[in-house]
């Protein structure tokens, strides 16, 4: 009895550690069936100041109009006071941003998504901004609650990017052989990578609306896993030094690693004069954030930009 036991158990782990290999498997060989959507990772770095120095008056200012950025903020009910924080503060600068929830709540205007599955939230939000936007906007970006962004470095970062083209990118992280875009630091999508995404939606053999057999991978990965499908591949986001500019930690927690890894250069340490985003505010602090970046000013200092990205017609923009 004790021996047909044991031979049980061990047919039921043999049967576990089997199923998960496959479903192992199944990810890392996800978008390799189609050799013409083969793709060397590497790294986007912003333009130089020199290159668009180049570029007339009036050429800069078409561009300055061009970028078109649609924000996708995803929330849920716990995060009411965060919710609120990105409404007032870098939100504005979004050429339009919209929120969507997990399910309905009074207190603030949002898009009822239904559901608290952060993979299906992000689908859902994704297919809502292409069939509603897709002729509107160019570039789209998405996040979380905890981040803080200034899309006026976006937009430089882009600035010499091709909508038309398949780019996902922000700080990419590999796992095994997948390479994706770390949700915790914003993801951007091109318009032609919303249109294959959004072409691979109904696919279920392509892009799942549930992770794997055994466990559920996270969002950011699942929608790599789709994107490779489409030939859409994670690109790394950098200064022209090498720094990224999609950061998934907040300044503070960057300046005290720099402080104990490199006490004499601590501000070159830490990180990207051109950063777009960093992570895991508080409230509090973004405001703080807000009052740095876009109202702290230094009498007679003035900053030469070559480019300036106006504010939405209509907006609130500090």
């Amino acid at each position: 009895m004790l021996s047909e036991s044991s031979s049980f158990l061990k047919g039921m782990m043999l049967g576990s550690i089997f199923c998960a290999l496959i479903t192992m498997l199944g990810h890392i060989r996800i978008g390799h069936g189609d050799r013409r959507h083969q793709h060397k990772h590497h790294h986007l770095q912003a333009p130089n100041k020199e290159d668009i120095l180049k570029i007339s008056q009036d050429e800069r200012m078409e561009l300055s109009k061009s970028f078109r950025v649609y924000c996708i903020i995803l929330v849920k009910p716990k995060d009411v006071s965060l919710w609120a924080a990105v409404r007032e503060t870098w939100t504005k600068h979004c050429d339009k941003a919209e929120f969507f929830s997990s399910e309905n709540v009074k207190v603030f205007e949002s898009i009822n998504m239904e559901t608290d599955d952060m993979w299906l939230m992000m689908r859902k939000a994704y297919k809502y901004a292409f069939d509603k936007y897709r002729d509107q906007y160019n570039w789209f970006f998405l996040a979380r609650p905890t981040m803080f962004a200034i899309m006026e470095n976006l937009k430089y970062f882009l600035l010499k990017k091709d909508p038309s083209q398949p780019f996902y990118l922000g700080h990419t992280i590999k796992s095994g052989d997948l390479e994706y875009v770390s949700v915790e630091g914003g993801i951007v999508l091109s318009i032609e990578s919303m249109k294959r995404l959004n072409s691979l939606l109904g696919i279920p053999e392509k892009c799942p609306e549930q992770g794997g057999m055994i466990w559920k991978i996270s969002e950011d990965k699942q929608l790599a896993v789709c994107l490779k499908y489409a030939g859409v591949f994670a690109e790394n986001a950098e200064d022209s030094e090498g720094k990224d500019v999609f950061n998934t930690k907040s300044v503070g927690l960057f300046i005290k690693e720099a402080m104990s890894n490199h006490p004499n250069l601590v501000v070159e340490g830490c990180c990207s004069d051109m950063a777009v985003t960093f992570n895991g505010l508080t409230p509090n602090q973004m405001h703080v954030m807000m009052y740095g970046v876009y109202r702290l000013r230094a009498f007679g200092h003035i900053f030469h930009d070559a480019l300036v990205f106006l504010p939405p017609n209509g907006s609130d923009n500090d």
